[in-house]
């Protein structure tokens, strides 16, 4: 991991102005929330040290100060509405090859269990991501980070599960690391060996979760590869009596877990509530009794458009998850096989308008409640204490973000106090 700054190191800049800044303080962690409920402040600066925000005030009296501190401005354009830097909380972003014959095979009718057993499917991205040395995942790897945090992205979770054996998902895990320190973007590594039994595993599911259990849980440990453990809960993968053994043991050593649940069947969001996930991600077949049973528990509902766009299903029931009480995060599920589209912005603002979610919904969903469903309070909300993780759009107002459905791209990011992107074509508004 990369290292921390010292004091010494940390640089203090003023950052501004701000037309708009749209803070997402005092927003609830759970429920629904209106627009009005939204504080957007204007012509404001935020004054940052090293990755942390300081204070946000009106620009030109903390330029004033900034010229007698001799602190760095970072001047913007007039036109400029901040926001916090999108969490996308769930991704499998590590991986090889394509399935672009899935795709075609689906738009002609093959369901994705057909094409799971004809050969396609999770174990064809298992085997090119199997091929792929450790180098040339990592390149790819950070390729896409880039691409991402272009695109406003500040954290981002990546998964394994293209590795399906020991040594390959140690692989994809130390490649994982390796990335996260190549970049400014903060990586959050989850284990998904649990993804589905490999189809040249010679046993069960359950001695194949208990091979995990034994021989790959003490070396994540052992080697701090991640604290985080997912599973695919589902007829095609593991079942709730398979999979709870294996989040039991997980759970009971220290590791964070999240689960794939109710995606085409239900059942796996009960077993996310039984073991204390921190998310439950999918969801797209969960029913009134399932919402209602999140919405009364603590696990985090982790919508996936990018799933449901891929695969031409329904998506996840986001209205009625928020009017039941639940927390609603809102990530890409980027992977080459059901949702290779990998656009936060986009998917979101498009199930914000299926769904019918307001902005501040949608916005809630992709930063700070996105981050709670990692574990992370120091992100997602523009107010002193949190990281300085910002996008910036080149606009008259916040709602033109969404508006234009992921064709407004941030003209400038922030990424721990520091500029990283710098573009002079914006989408008009």
């Amino acid at each position: 991991m990369r290292r921390p700054l010292s004091d010494s190191e940390a640089t203090a800049r003023l950052i501004g102005p701000f037309a708009q800044l749209v803070t997402l303080e005092g927003l609830p962690l759970k429920g629904s929330l209106s627009d009005e409920q939204l504080i957007v402040r204007e012509a404001v600066g935020i004054r940052v040290r090293g990755s942390e925000i300081m204070e946000i005030g009106p620009f030109e009296r903390l330029a004033r100060e900034a010229r007698t501190e001799k602190i760095e401005i970072v001047e913007l354009p007039g036109r400029s509405v901040g926001v916090p830097g999108f969490v996308d909380a769930h991704t499998h972003s590590c991986f090889a090859g394509s399935r672009a014959r899935d795709y075609a095979l689906r738009n002609s009718g093959s369901t994705y269990l057909e094409i799971a057993k004809a050969g396609g499917g999770i174990w064809d991205s298992v085997q090119q991501t199997r091929m792929a040395p450790p180098e040339v995942l990592e390149a790819l790897l950070l390729k896409r980070i880039h691409r991402f945090l272009n695109a406003g992205i500040t954290t981002l979770e990546v998964k394994s599960g293209y590795g399906l054996s020991v040594s390959e998902e140690l692989k994809m895990l130390r490649v994982i690391r390796s990335a996260s320190e190549k970049t400014e973007m903060d990586l959050v590594s989850t284990c998904l060996a649990a993804h589905t039994c490999p189809k040249d595993f010679q046993g069960s599911a359950p001695e194949y979760l208990k091979l995990l259990e034994t021989e790959l849980l003490p070396v994540l440990i052992a080697e701090g590869l991640t604290s985080r453990l997912d599973a695919f809960v589902e007829q095609s993968a593991f079942t709730p009596r398979e999979i709870m053994p294996y989040l039991q043991k997980g759970k009971a050593v220290g590791f964070d877990l999240t689960l794939h649940a109710d995606q085409f069947t239900t059942g796996g969001s009960g077993v996310a509530i039984t073991c204390g996930a921190l998310s439950a991600d999918h969801l797209e077949a969960s029913g009134p009794s399932e919402i209602q049973a999140l919405a009364k528990s603590e696990v985090i509902a982790t919508a996936l458009p990018g799933a449901s766009l891929g695969l031409g299903c329904g998506f996840t029931p986001s209205r009625a998850l928020l009017d039941a009480g639940a927390c609603l995060a809102i990530a890409s599920d980027y992977n080459p096989g059901s949702a290779p589209m990998g656009d936060l912005l986009t998917q979101a603002a498009l199930l914000g308008t299926f769904e019918k979610l307001s902005n501040a919904e949608v916005l809630a969903g992709i930063t700070f409640r996105a981050a709670a469903a990692l574990a992370l309070k120091d992100r997602g909300r523009l107010v002193a204490g949190q990281k300085a993780d910002i996008a910036v759009f080149q606009t008259d107002h916040y709602n033109e973000i969404l508006y234009h459905q992921g064709q407004l791209r941030p003209v400038q990011v922030v990424k721990n106090g520091r500029l990283h992107l710098s573009k002079a074509d914006s989408h008009e508004s």
